[in-house]
């Protein structure tokens, strides 16, 4: 008898730990990704969450994953999905261990994820021009028009408020497939309309380079969002909580923010032809100190020096030792990764000479990247210049929409600049033809139109 407890207690025994390991076995894998190596990070693109910058990952998500990372000794790997749901879905699957992007703290995500981390909270904002007839109560908005996107959530938003108002609201819904909300605050800004609606986060963004708009006013209720990690990540969540806690008033995180909020985002130091027509130029008269150094590496470029001379002025001003919020630094303003990838040390890109060799490298290395996509030279050259502007990857995703979507991808204006522009929208820059993300195009599009402005210029009184 005492033979058979024994065995059966063996049994029993052998039983429950082969349940136990078939019940945990999604514990059990959580249990590692608490105690990892590598640090699996999903994000969506964005303007402020992760995007590429001439070659560059960039964002305040992707900013702050890297340092938790770096400062837990953890390898990180980053994935894109295009929607919150796809995110989700990774961390659920295990696929995932952090989502680094601010996911709304609702009811329904809550039962799916643990949050955790830097926490956002953002709300929709009312844009317009200050002054005397600042609106200061969501009341005011009675009579007044406000230009928003047909269908989207400030759409919506505006058409609860008016319900709730008792109606009175001239809500003016439009469509377009290339606005962005630069070109939103752009269109207050130069009073074409006297209102819209965007989110607190991106009037933020943008506040450095429309001083003269306010978005104080909130129209909807505030919303938190976080980072987020699988259920059973519950170690993970108060490491990174940890983590937040030690670092959020820190100087590396201030300067991370400062960087992307407190910062003028028009990259262009005023780049417009007045400048040059107040120097009265002609044959023989220089444009700049730099001249000599123009033409001294035109020839590596393929291109005119002034071509080269109009590129200087559009990104620095002919300023030798200015840097960008995101580190390109110089008269050329050249990425330190990219002098280094064309053999130019990074360390040297304040001495002008090194600075303008970097470019010409860089300009001939997009030449020959573009040549068989571009036929025409000419028009090549706009290609070479918005790559230079932006990194030639998001180039390339704007030729392959153009040509998705019935534009000439051969042509820059009016065509490719189009779909440039398409990829601030995430219905483009999620789109399968697409590579590299999202994409803000205006910058790009605007600094193709001043350089060729100026060099066409320089050409026509320097002949």
């Amino acid at each position: 008898m005492k033979r058979i407890f024994g065995i059966l207690t063996i049994f029993l025994a052998f039983l429950m730990m082969n349940l136990g390991g078939c019940g945990n076995s999604k514990s059990d894998r959580y249990h590692h990704g608490n105690d990892l190596d590598t640090l699996k990070v999903v994000t969506l693109y964005g303007p402020t969450s992760y995007f590429n910058y001439r070659g560059e990952p960039m964002g305040i998500d992707y900013d702050n994953a890297r340092k938790f990372a770096e400062d837990e000794g953890l390898v990180m790997e980053i994935t894109t999905v295009n929607n919150i749901p796809d995110l989700i879905d990774k961390l659920k699957s295990g696929e995932a261990h952090l989502a680094a992007y601010p996911l709304p703290a609702i009811a329904e995500y809550k039962e799916e994820v643990l949050h955790c981390g830097p926490v956002e909270i953002s709300n929709q904002v009312l844009v317009q021009k200050k002054g005397k007839n600042e609106i200061h109560d969501v009341t005011e908005l009675i009579g007044k028009e406000i230009y928003v996107e047909k269908d989207s959530k400030y759409h919506y938003r505006l058409l609860n408020l008016n319900d709730e108002l008792g109606g009175g609201i001239k809500i003016i819904p439009f469509e377009s497939d290339t606005i962005e909300s630069e070109d939103l605050l752009r269109l207050v800004n130069n009073e074409v309309w006297q209102y819209t609606v965007i989110d607190s986060q991106l009037a933020s963004l943008y506040k450095g380079s429309f001083p003269q708009l306010d978005t104080s006013l909130k129209i909807s209720s505030d919303q938190a969002a976080s980072w987020a990690v699988g259920l059973g990540l519950d170690s993970l969540a108060a490491k990174i909580d940890r983590w937040e806690n030690r670092t959020h008033s820190s100087e590396f995180i201030k300067d991370i923010y400062k960087r992307y909020y407190d910062n003028n985002l028009n990259e262009i130091y005023d780049a417009n032809l007045d400048y040059f027509k107040k120097m009265n130029l002609s044959k023989g008269k220089p444009v700049s100190a730099y001249d000599p150094l123009f033409k001294k590496y035109a020839d590596r470029s393929g291109y005119d020096w002034k071509l080269l001379a109009a590129i200087a002025f559009c990104e620095s001003r002919f300023n030798p030792s200015v840097a960008s919020r995101f580190g390109a630094f110089g008269l050329m303003q050249v990425m330190p990764n990219t002098a280094e990838a064309v053999g130019v040390e990074p360390g040297s890109l304040g001495n002008p000479d090194s600075n303008v060799l970097a470019a010409t490298r860089i300009i001939s290395k997009l030449d020959k990247a573009l040549s068989d996509k571009i036929e025409d030279p000419e028009e090549r050259m706009k290609f070479v210049v918005a790559s230079y502007n932006s990194g030639l990857g998001h180039i390339y995703d704007s030729i392959a929409l153009a040509q998705k979507h019935g534009l000439d991808p051969q042509k820059w204006t009016g065509n490719v600049s189009i779909s440039a522009l398409m990829k601030s929208r995430p219905e483009y820059y999620n789109d399968p033809v697409v590579k590299h993300g999202y994409f803000r195009g205006r910058e790009t599009v605007d600094f193709v139109d001043h350089v060729i402005g100026i060099y066409n210029y320089l050409q026509s009184v320097l002949q």
